[in-house]
């Protein structure tokens, strides 16, 4: 699933939405922040930057060298990138049927939309959430009436009682993006790169 929906790629372009980086920045950033959903590193992001090169998503923008270190190319997102970015995550966030790692990898990145848009997605989720929950207990009380003991009908009750949770988790995010609550601002997310990036190197 999760290499269906690209999830190293929509992290790279997450990432360059906030400023332009070259690839140890965009490793080191994945590693610090404990995106634990990519996996394969380096080479899944490398396989990553070519993919999203070859479809126009992303483009060099220079090339520095500091030190000794040897030369890096600093990659930057076009428009069709940011548009890519925001449909691909959208998509991602209004689809209850995911498997969970998923959702929490475009959970992660969530940040990376403007809040009109993050709150579109969130309400869309909300909707279909809504729906799954209605039909879902119709069912149960549908098979409960024919006589099924409920040992047999956990597994609905299960599914009913995450999806109530997940609804009522997103319907607090939702409130909170209304009411101002949530940090959002784009240059907090700037800050957060620079200040990862900062420790990485540091570290590195």
């Amino acid at each position: 699933m999760a290499r269906r929906h690209d999830l190293v790629g929509l992290t790279v372009l997450a990432m360059l939405s906030v400023r332009a980086s070259h690839p140890y920045e965009l490793q080191q950033f994945i590693v610090h922040t404990r995106k634990d959903y990519v996996t394969g590193l380096p080479r899944s992001l490398y396989h990553a930057i070519d993919r999203l090169t070859e479809t126009g998503l992303i483009q060099p923008a220079e090339t520095i060298r500091d030190g000794r270190r040897p030369e890096r190319t600093v990659y930057r997102i076009t428009d069709d990138g940011r548009r890519e970015l925001g449909t691909r995550l959208s998509g991602l966030i209004e689809q209850p049927g995911l498997d969970r790692p998923t959702f929490t990898a475009a959970i992660s990145l969530l940040g990376s939309l403007p809040v009109p848009a993050a709150r579109e997605a969130l309400l869309a989720r909300a909707a279909a959430l809504h729906e799954t929950i209605t039909t879902g207990t119709a069912q149960l009380g549908t098979l409960r009436d024919t006589g099924l003991p409920d040992v047999v009908l956990l597994e609905l009750e299960y599914a009913l009682a995450m999806h109530r949770a997940e609804l009522d988790w997103t319907g607090t995010v939702l409130t909170r993006l209304d009411s101002g609550t949530l940090a959002w601002p784009a240059p907090i997310r700037a800050d957060l790169l620079e200040t990862a990036l900062h420790e990485t190197e540091q570290q590195s």
